[in-house]
């Protein structure tokens, strides 16, 4: 009886620490310490797929984060990604475009950045190197699409409400991604010329890619927060809960096919 007891008191235990886990993170890019957020399910056994997690421009906030966690509830490893370096945040668009810019405007940059994001995230011992897929959102919706553009070796990304314009358009037979765009129909900052240049460079380029627009979506339709942030910054950004859920299930449909999980 005592060993019974014993034996149930270990496994409540277990059952008890068993769930995600999210914990801040440390790696060096580009000369920076770049701080992270990575989160996994410690109750499933094995190595799993990898999720690279890339912020609005904002920066590396609460929402990256949440986000993370997300995943590591469907059972991947996420990595909730700093671009700006120290864990830099913008409370102001002034300052948020700036720091944007910053990325966006040099390759080299962004790309150090995302790959130490990468190499650190495949490095996890609860990671399946091989198996490696990234997200973004506004910002970071454009820095996921450049690393597809650019050839990076990832499985799939997703882009939520991110830019679609580039200087640097996609090479025949580069792009080893699949890509996934969700995008607001009504995005004041996604021009209809700019959803045609981009199907038309995929199309070109021979990627695999699937666009959704969301009718009656604005940009940042993914986040809660962002009708407050437009009430108060007068910004055309907002939160769009049945696009939100729509979008998040079309990249759980996709990882389904791409991220095999053992």
């Amino acid at each position: 009886m005592r060993l019974t007891f014993f034996v149930l008191m270990i496994m409540a235990a277990v059952v008890a620490r068993a769930g995600v886990v999210g914990k801040e993170v440390e790696y060096t890019a580009d000369s920076l310490t770049m701080k992270g957020y990575l989160a996994y399910d410690d109750g499933v056994q094995g190595k799993r797929p990898g999720v690279l997690v890339v912020h609005e421009w904002w920066g590396h906030n609460e929402y990256a984060r949440k986000r993370a966690e997300m995943l590591a509830e469907l059972g991947y490893v996420a990595l909730a990604v700093d671009m700006y370096g120290n864990g830099k945040q913008a409370s102001h668009p002034d300052d948020a475009g700036k720091f944007a810019g910053e990325v966006l405007q040099n390759m080299s940059v962004m790309k150090a950045r995302f790959m130490a994001a990468m190499d650190f995230l495949k490095k996890d011992e609860h990671v399946d190197p091989a198996q490696v897929a990234a997200i973004g959102y506004c910002f970071g919706g454009g820095v996921v699409l450049t690393m597809a553009r650019e050839g990076t070796d990832l499985k799939a990304v997703v882009s939520f409400h991110g830019s679609l314009a580039t200087q640097h358009p996609a090479e025949k037979s580069k792009v080893k991604a699949k890509i996934l765009v969700c995008n607001g129909a009504d995005d004041k900052f996604i021009s209809a010329d700019d959803v045609k240049k981009f199907k038309s460079e995929m199309k070109s380029a021979g990627a695999d890619f699937h666009f959704v627009n969301y009718p009656g979506a604005i940009h940042g339709f993914t986040n809660p927060g962002a009708t407050d942030l437009g009430k108060k910054f007068s910004m055309a950004i907002a939160y769009n809960e049945n696009a939100d859920k729509k979008s998040w299930a079309e990249m759980q449909k996709l990882f389904a096919k791409v991220l095999s999980k053992k």
